[in-house]
């Protein structure tokens, strides 16, 4: 089964079979699992711009919180430098100070 024009007929002949017991349970259940289907897909069309909105606020705020952690970083650097300590005196004073923190 290989192309549509294979599948037709097979479709064709199955719908003219009358389905009896466990069988006709199995249809309904995979007509409902279609339409289910269906409808989740209709539904994640219709959503899909307003998701696609929402993700890229979260980006941008991600981002912005990116870009104000760096402009932060950059101003203790710079008071730092103001003080006479080299940034990486400063940042090995830091880590001890974590460790010291960590171990207790």
């Amino acid at each position: 089964m290989e192309t549509v024009q294979e599948l037709i007929p097979l479709a064709k002949e199955m719908m003219s079979q009358k389905p009896k017991g466990k069988l006709l349970k199995l249809y309904v259940l995979g007509s409902v699992l279609a339409l289910f289907g269906v409808v989740l897909g209709l539904m994640e069309t219709v959503c899909s711009p307003f998701t696609a909105a929402s993700r890229l606020r979260d980006e941008e705020a991600m981002v912005a919180e990116l870009r104000d952690a760096q402009e932060r970083q950059a101003q203790r650097r710079q008071a730092l430098l103001e003080k006479g300590k080299q940034p990486e005196e400063a940042l090995l004073g830091c880590r001890a100070h974590s460790h010291r923190q960590h171990a207790s």
